[in-house]
């Protein structure tokens, strides 16, 4: 068997047996506690930092946060609080060297 074929084969393999685990969106939220994060608000401010924990209100506590406006770093915390109302995604980011 030809090597394009084989790894198509693979590939269409994965995808079928990736697409038959189905995973909602708070199976995704509880795996990713304790990562690093990049919460984007309704306002375009990113924040990353280590997501510690969240709640059914989308509310959302990081640690180590960083703030970002139109890509700059603006401030340093500790820990923040994000209400969430002002939350329009969180996305995981790579790990931080």
């Amino acid at each position: 068997m030809e090597c394009g074929v084989l790894l198509l084969r693979l590939f269409l393999i994965r995808i079928v047996k990736m697409s038959l685990r189905k995973q909602t969106p708070s199976d995704f939220l509880k795996q990713i506690i304790g990562r690093p994060v990049v919460v984007k608000l309704n306002s375009g401010v990113d924040y990353r930092g280590v997501l510690a924990c969240l709640d059914g209100y989308m509310n959302i506590a990081l640690e180590q946060t960083e703030e970002y406006v139109n890509g700059q770093l603006k401030n340093k915390y500790g820990d923040a609080f994000i209400r969430g109302n002002n939350v329009l995604y969180i996305s995981t980011q790579k790990r931080r060297m």
